[in-house]
């Protein structure tokens, strides 16, 4: 009966992290959104170059969400 309640807290962990870990990226990609967004709007001509600078980090830190939400589901299968 005592594992169980070590399971339960896994799985709460698990999902506080992962919750964490979306909140962070969409925090994130919000901010390099806005910015490059905000430079658009100061200078048009400089719209493409802009866009690639943007979707790089865009793909970086989407990456770095995935390996969290990764690493929360093997901790929490791991009990």
């Amino acid at each position: 009966m005592e594992n169980m309640g070590n399971v339960a807290m896994a799985y709460l962990s698990a999902g506080i992290g992962a919750g964490l870990a979306i909140i962070g990226v969409g925090l994130g990609i919000g901010k390099l959104a806005t910015a490059a967004l905000e430079g658009t709007a100061r200078q048009p001509s400089s719209t493409g170059d802009l866009r690639t600078s943007m979707i790089i980090p865009a793909a970086f830190i989407e990456g770095v969400g995935l390996f969290a939400l990764v690493i929360c589901i093997i901790l929490a299968t791991k009990t």
